[in-house]
């Protein structure tokens, strides 16, 4: 109970600095408070967006403010942006580098079996060969590998529903191959 009324006060302070922010700068420095000023998420299950594609990053904001994807922190900051300001913040984000989270290469045989799985669910169809992304889907490699295994189940269970075909590649994919690609990717 404790944890959700320090997040719940949080996003409050957080929407109330975002409220003043005038400029891209001013805008974005609410979101360092969880995914880092460096890049570097604070918390392992929140996402990279530091390098990330813009699209991808315009998405996910205007589906938090519609409430088609579901967080109580992200909900009521995107609720604040217009479309022109989500569209400059994925631009400012996209054009970060992409921070090293220091996370291991899988061992030879977890990548041989991720790479399969891959390859038998067509992730590179999307993802592309190296998982950079690509406009409006997102990059997977050296993402944190507790958010891609969060985010991998809020898929199978349609916690996250924003994106039903994942759902579905997710729930035909079985649990031992999802936990190999989350190695591979996270230690790309």
């Amino acid at each position: 109970m404790f944890g959700k009324l320090m997040i719940c006060g949080v996003a409050l302070l957080l929407m109330a600095a975002q409220a003043r922010a005038e400029t891209i700068e001013e805008k974005v420095q609410v979101c360092a408070g969880c995914h880092g000023e460096n890049g570097k998420p604070v918390d392992k299950t929140i996402p990279t967006i530091w390098g990330q594609q813009a699209g991808y990053l315009y998405i996910q904001l205007r589906d938090f403010k519609r409430g088609d994807r579901k967080n109580e922190i992200m909900q009521p900051i995107a609720a604040q942006f217009e479309r022109d300001d989500m569209l400059a913040i994925a631009e400012y984000f996209s054009q970060k580098p992409w921070p090293d989270l220091g996370q291991p290469r899988a061992p030879k045989d977890v990548a041989e079996k991720a790479v399969s799985a891959s390859r038998s669910v067509g992730c590179p169809a999307c993802h592309l060969d190296r998982f950079q992304g690509d406009g409006t889907v997102p990059r997977l490699a050296g993402m944190g590998r507790d958010y891609l295994a969060k985010t991998i189940a809020d898929f199978r269970t349609r916690a996250r529903g924003n994106n039903p075909g994942m759902s579905d590649l997710m729930l035909a994919t079985s649990r031992d191959d999802l936990a190999a690609l989350v190695d591979y990717l996270a230690g790309l």
